[in-house]
C-alpha cells in the first residue's frame, strides 16, 4: 500500500508517518521509485503500536524509539525488554558486574526503608529501577507527615502487587512468536498501568459506599 493508504488505515497523518520514518520508529517501506515506497501489514501493526505508546501512554518519541529498538534487539530476552519498559537503565558497571556504581551523593531519605521492604518481599531487582526511589520518596513523605504508615504498613500492598506481577508474567506467556512476546511485555508493563489505577479507584468507591454509606462522592445530599 502507498503511504496515503497507510495513513487511512491507521488514522495517522502522512507528515507524522514520515516523521516516524525519519526518526527510525517505523521501518522503511519497499522502494518503488525515487520518492515512493510500498508498505505492508507489518507497518500498519507497528504504526498502531507506536500510537499506543505515544498517544495513549504519552511516552516521548525518544522513549518510544528506545522501547522499539529493545524489542528488535532483545526480543529473545523478555527480561531485558521488560526492564527497558520499566525504565531500568543499569550503568556500565552494573552490566559488567551486576553491582551499582558507587555514588558520592548522599542516599535519598527513605531509601533504606524501601530496601527493607524489597528484602522482606525477597524481590531481586536492579538497583537502577526508579520504582525503588519512588517508593523511598513516599516513605520519606509519610515520615515527615508523622503518618503511622511505615514500610511494614506497605507490606499488604506489596503482596497484592506481587500477585499482580504474577498475572502480568502469565499474560506474556500466551504468545509463541518472540517479537509478539516482546510487544506483549511492553503492553502489559506500560499500557495496563493506568487501567490498574482506574480499577483501584472504582474499587475504592465501591468499598467506601459499602462500609461508610452516604451519598456517592460528588453528589450532594438532598435537603
Amino acid at each position: 500500500m502507498k503511504v496515503s493508504e497507510l495513513s487511512r488505515r491507521t488514522g495517522v497523518q502522512v507528515p507524522l508517518i514520515k516523521y516516524y520514518l525519519r526518526e527510525g520508529l517505523l521501518p522503511p517501506g519497499r522502494p518503488t521509485a525515487s520518492n515512493q515506497a510500498d508498505y505492508g501489514e507489518d507497518h500498519v501493526h507497528r504504526l498502531r503500536f507506536i500510537r499506543t505508546l505515544i498517544g495513549t501512554r504519552g511516552l516521548s518519541t525518544s522513549a518510544t524509539k528506545e522501547i522499539l529498538d529493545a524489542i528488535t534487539a532483545e526480543q529473545e530476552d523478555l527480561h531485558q525488554v521488560f526492564g527497558i519498559a520499566l525504565g531500568v537503565r543499569p550503568t556500565k558497571k552494573e552490566e559488567d558486574t551486576g553491582t551499582e556504581r558507587p555514588s558520592k551523593e548522599p542516599e535519598p531519605a527513605g531509601l533504606a526503608d524501601a530496601r527493607k521492604l524489597i528484602a522482606e518481599m525477597e524481590w531481586e531487582v536492579s538497583q537502577g529501577n526508579p520504582a525503588a526511589h519512588t517508593l523511598a520518596e513516599v516513605l520519606a513523605a509519610l515520615a515527615d507527615l508523622g503518618a503511622d504508615i511505615d514500610w511494614r504498613g506497605l507490606l499488604p500492598y506489596a503482596r497484592l502487587a506481587d500477585s499482580i506481577a504474577d498475572v502480568d508474567v502469565q499474560q506474556m506467556r500466551g504468545e509463541r512468536d518472540l517479537l509478539a512476546q516482546a510487544e506483549r511485555a511492553v503492553l502489559v508493563s506500560i499500557l495496563l498501568e493506568p487501567a490498574l489505577l482506574a480499577l483501584r479507584r472504582l474499587a475504592q468507591e465501591a468499598k467506601s459506599a459499602r462500609h461508610f454509606g452516604g451519598s456517592r462522592p460528588g453528589e450532594a445530599n438532598s435537603t
